[in-house]
């Protein structure tokens, strides 16, 4: 009988669309740890939650994935809303487009991520609880409103232009420079204003390598909140380049709170990003759950 078994859940239309190629490069590991493999395919959006969601862990080391940040989103959502309350840490196996959690762990190599996984070290990582008028959602990446869910929004697209659909979606939204009128509350304090976008962080990093919320740790306790307000098209466009290493932080059009809860009222309800998904509903309100989960580390 082996001593430890393990869930493992494949998207293989997830980001780079090599979910099985991976698998076939990294079982090799897991049974020469003696270690027993069950796989599951994933077929559907929603499909990688309902099995997080329902599937038997009892006797699993842990419950693992080979794909992207969208797929981490969706397996925790399953897991935190499991009927049985039961918990098992999970596996991230890159095989998404941004990987942002993973940027964070430093390990964008599926092998070194699967033997951290044999190894069997975890830690515990905060959780955002987004609460919105019709559904609470569990975020480990990103919560998103204003300028930034309009850039994924577009960048989703013009999927075609590859990675550089970011880049000229974000130039796009800049040109246009739609503010919105909202009520922000941070940790009780309440302001009104104009906002061009705020995206609360739990990671440092998001989209593929973008440094948004440098001074964030994933079980500190709290969420990193980044704001603007109100900008010009040549500040905003002079600002974007420092996210790549996190310098845009001191830019004098940047607020960045660390906040354990805060809440966003606009004027017209919009979607939200959430974790790189596009869903939801405004008004929203955030709060940290710390060391939410376990993750092999």
């Amino acid at each position: 009988m082996s001593s430890k078994k393990f869930t493992i859940l494949v998207n293989p239309q997830g980001g780079t669309k090599r979910g099985l190629d991976i698998l076939n490069e990294v079982r090799p590991i897991f049974e020469n740890n003696s270690a027993e493999l069950d796989v599951l395919e994933t077929e559907y959006a929603g499909h990688t939650t309902e099995l997080a969601r329902e599937i038997d862990l009892n006797g699993t080391t842990g419950l693992c994935q080979i794909g992207g940040d969208g797929t981490f989103h969706e397996i925790i959502n399953g897991l935190l809303t499991r009927y049985d309350g039961k918990q098992v840490p999970l596996g991230y196996i890159p095989g998404g487009t941004g990987n942002s959690f993973m940027y964070d762990m430093e390990c964008l190599d599926p092998v070194e991520a699967t033997e951290r996984i044999i190894n069997g070290d975890t830690m515990a990582i905060d959780l955002a609880e987004v609460q919105m008028p019709n559904e609470k959602v569990y975020c480990m990446n990103i919560v998103g409103w204003g300028m930034v869910t309009d850039i994924n929004k577009s960048a989703e697209k013009v999927r075609w232009l590859g990675e550089q659909r970011y880049n000229v979606t974000t130039l796009l939204h800049v040109m246009k420079l739609k503010q919105r009128s909202a009520k922000l509350v941070i940790d009780g304090e309440e302001m009104e204003d104009d906002f061009l976008f705020t995206i609360a962080c739990n990671t440092k990093h998001t989209g593929r390598g973008m440094k948004m919320a440098p001074k964030s740790e994933l079980n500190d306790g709290l969420i990193d909140l980044v704001l603007v307000r109100d900008a010009g098209r040549l500040n905003l466009l002079r600002m974007f380049p420092k996210v790549f290493d996190g310098s845009h932080i001191d830019d004098p059009i940047v607020e960045y709170h660390q906040v354990s809860s805060f809440s966003v009222t606009p004027a017209e309800n919009e979607i939200l990003n959430l974790d790189g998904e596009l869903k939801g509903s405004t008004p929203f309100s955030v709060r940290v759950i710390p060391s939410a989960f376990r993750v092999f580390a």
